[in-house]
């Protein structure tokens, strides 16, 4: 069978298991019948795929077999043979498997490999084409007993899924349409620094999404589907979730139809890239758009672009770190950072530029997109070619340390002086050795609470105001009305917090969450018809085993014993990556301006309690 990606069917669940779309390909399921055929099997043969109902009562019985927890790949006692928790591996949350009772046959058939993308309210669920034999090989795990984990086991599911590079693309083709579906099609901001112009504004509406000015004939705006999103959410810039939105926008099965019939014609994916696609239904080709004889028109490129002529590049820097205050744990500061970039250029021309800041910047790791040339570099700078594709891409990505110094620094430390009151203290230094034209735009520090209900606090900040949450308190010291530049500020910060009465649940430790899930059985199973997320469940465990503490060190788990820093900062990079408008060069010639700006913005920038236990670990997740 040839190698690469075709998907024989697709469904879209509601959160009620209903299906409300599917799809299947007559021309990839020809391909696996003619593939069944082959095996010479008595006990395999070929079944028909399930209609939407039948698919709907096997994914719901799924569910109530495997349980919530069970459900994501964990043996426990109540698992039985043929289950996907039986195979015991974790990649059963995402490649699942369902059977598929049609009509009045008493054997069920075995529908695998299903890979399962949770969107929203929306299950979605991608069939790729495998092997027949990769699909034996996963039934007789299910009913091996010393699958999955155990040592010496003869077939495990993270190496058959090694021989099945369909499975990476029909994920793609899963998330890609989750995006569509609740309106997330984003692509990576690019900053404009002029004022903007219709197409620029577009773009801040839409969230960047938009190939703006991509014809003279006609502009395509790309984002139909973002812009209609109710929930407002798609704001430039902005980090999306995966949390289920269930005002979210009602399915447009339009939509979808057309984006699959011109991604994936026939079931195999082509271009998934919902901007390219958008552009090309749009306006269409015509002979004006034929690319030059002598040149090949890239794969990433499907359309030329034709209108006003420009190149916008974007440094976005996100800074995570991990600050002690200790002498004998070294703070840690990391820079992860990307080259944005938007080519409003026509025809198939090369742009080249010069790279600079990369010695300075102490460059641990650096990527580039396909369509860029990159020699061997050396010294300060790095020679980059690249031809552009259509609308916004990441260039270049890129880990570095910080070339000044961390721009928050300082202590915080925070203790019980009763049972259900703490005194806390900040001591900050903002922008210290930091000069123009390097501005802060807003800095924010949060205490988080989250099993504590907040009542009160009191405390005057040196700067800046206060406000709290049930579970937390903010520390606003540089609002976004008001930015600063060119000298450093001191911040200081005591008070007290008072939280409401609280019992403590003192139940005795049953060990780690997964070895107490393997022994109990699920106690977050319901009735209702959305799965329940492993990571929630874990997280409840450890809160609710955590050994009752001394009233003098109640922080000392990671959920309580840190607070986390939220800044903006505009100028140049912090790792001193940087690229010189004047040195751009485009080839064939043209008359095109080049605009460049850079961001630098909070990741995870922990302070962590100077009182409490420190672990050295990564920094946590918010």
């Amino acid at each position: 069978m040839p190698s690469g990606c075709s998907i024989r069917a697709l469904w879209i669940l509601n959160n009620q298991d209903y299906v409300i779309f599917s799809r299947k390909f007559p021309v990839v399921e020809k391909r696996w019948r003619v593939e069944c055929a082959k095996e010479n099997d008595d006990n395999f043969r070929y079944a028909l795929l399930p209609n939407e109902s039948e698919l709907a009562a096997a994914f719901t019985d799924r569910k109530k077999r495997e349980g919530s927890v069970r459900g994501y790949g964990l043996r426990t006692s109540q698992s039985i043979k043929g289950s996907d928790s039986w195979v015991d591996d974790p990649v059963t949350r995402h490649v699942i498997s369902v059977y598929i009772n049609q009509g009045e046959k008493e054997d069920t058939t075995l529908l695998w490999p299903l890979v399962l993308h949770i969107k929203g309210p929306y299950s979605i669920l991608v069939l790729p084409l495998v092997d027949p034999h990769h699909l034996k090989s996963y039934s007789r795990m299910c009913n091996r007993s010393d699958c999955g984990s155990a040592i010496g086991a003869d077939e495990n599911l993270s190496s058959l899924l090694l021989d099945l590079p369909s499975i990476t693309g029909a994920f793609i083709v899963a998330h890609t349409i989750g995006d569509i579906l609740v309106g997330e099609t984003m692509e990576p901001e690019v900053l404009v620094a002029a004022p903007p112009s219709v197409g620029g504004l577009l773009d801040s509406l839409t969230g960047s999404i938009g190939i703006t000015g991509i014809s003279a004939r006609a502009k395509p705006i790309a984002a139909p589907v973002a812009a209609s999103n109710s929930s407002g959410t798609a704001l430039s810039g902005a980090v999306m979730s995966d949390a289920p939105k269930m005002g979210s926008r009602p399915l447009d099965k339009d939509v979808i139809r057309s984006f699959i019939s011109s991604a994936m014609p026939f079931g195999t994916p082509l271009d998934i890239n919902y901007s390219n696609i958008t552009a090309i239904k749009t306006t269409g080709f015509s002979s004006a758009d034929l690319p030059p004889a002598e040149r090949k028109q890239p794969a990433w490129k499907p359309y030329l672009y034709r209108g006003k002529q420009r190149i916008l590049f974007t440094i976005h820097e996100t800074v995570h770190a991990a600050m002690y205050d200790r002498d004998e744990i070294p703070d840690s500061i990391l820079i992860s950072g990307q080259v944005n970039c938007r080519a409003e250029l026509e025809g198939l021309p090369d742009v080249s530029f010069p790279l600079t800041g990369l010695d300075s910047a102490r460059v641990e790791s650096l990527s580039f997109h396909p369509c860029a040339q990159v020699p061997e570099h050396g010294g300060d700078k790095q020679a980059v070619t690249f031809s552009p594709p259509l609308g916004n891409f990441v260039l270049i990505h890129y880990q570095a340390s910080c070339s000044v110094g961390p721009p928050i620094k300082g202590f915080y430390q925070l203790s019980m002086v009763s049972e259900n009151e703490g005194a806390f203290l900040f001591r900050l230094s903002l922008m210290e050795g930091y000069k123009a034209p390097l501005a802060i735009e807003f800095c924010t520090v949060t205490m988080p609470f989250p099993r504590r209900r907040v009542v009160s606090f009191e405390g005057t900040p040196s700067t800046g105001t206060i406000t709290h949450t049930d579970h937390s308190v903010d520390w606003k010291i540089i609002t976004n009305t008001r930015s600063v530049s060119g000298k450093s500020i001191e911040a200081t910060f005591p008070g007290t917090v008072r939280f409401a009465p609280w019992q403590p649940q003192r139940l005795p430790s049953s060990g780690s969450a997964l070895g107490s899930m393997a022994d109990e059985d699920s106690d977050l199973e319901t009735e209702s018809s959305s799965m329940v997320n492993v990571e929630d469940y874990i997280m409840e465990k450890m809160s609710r085993d955590l050994q009752a503490v001394d009233l003098e060190e109640p922080f000392c788990w990671q959920a309580y014993n840190y607070a986390k820093v939220s800044f903006k900062m505009t100028g140049p990079s912090l790792s001193g990556m940087h690229i010189d408008p004047k040195s751009v060069s485009i080839f064939p010639t043209v008359k095109a301006p080049v605009e460049f700006s850079s961001q630098v913005t909070s990741g995870d920038y922990i302070l962590w309690n100077t009182l409490g236990k420190c672990p050295v670990t990564a920094t946590p997740k918010a």
